[in-house]
């Protein structure tokens, strides 16, 4: 039934287009790409990356997401960390689980994001 996941969608307040891109795009360093001309006046900004698609859109009134989340997996964790610290940005420690290393950031909305490692 399901193929595979086409992308994920988080919630952003009106106006916070310029944050999404300096988060997704220069820290995360995902990839911004044009919304479709027919929903490009809602607001919101889609970003790509090497195998995955975010679509962060305008949700009035905006709540950010404290527990759901997307997780995202890196090569170094530790390095990811060390790059978070020096772009002002707290990375939390979670537990790590089994073959799983994994830190929390918060996007500049709130919303919580997973970073993790496979080990």
């Amino acid at each position: 039934m399901i193929l595979d996941l086409h992308h994920i969608q988080i919630a952003m307040p009106e106006g916070g287009e310029d944050a999404a891109r300096d988060f997704y795009g220069r820290v995360l360093g995902l990839t911004e790409v044009a919304k479709p001309e027919a929903i490009a006046g809602r607001g919101g900004v889609w970003f790509e990356g090497r195998r995955l698609r975010l679509h962060l859109d305008v949700e009035t009134p905006f709540a950010p997401a404290r527990k759901a989340h997307p997780a995202f997996r890196v090569a170094d964790l530790a390095a990811v960390r060390f790059h978070f610290e020096g772009a002002g940005i707290e990375a939390r420690p979670d537990i790590d689980l089994p073959g799983l290393r994994r830190l929390y950031v918060s996007d500049p909305f709130g919303n919580r994001i997973e970073i993790c490692e496979t080990v």
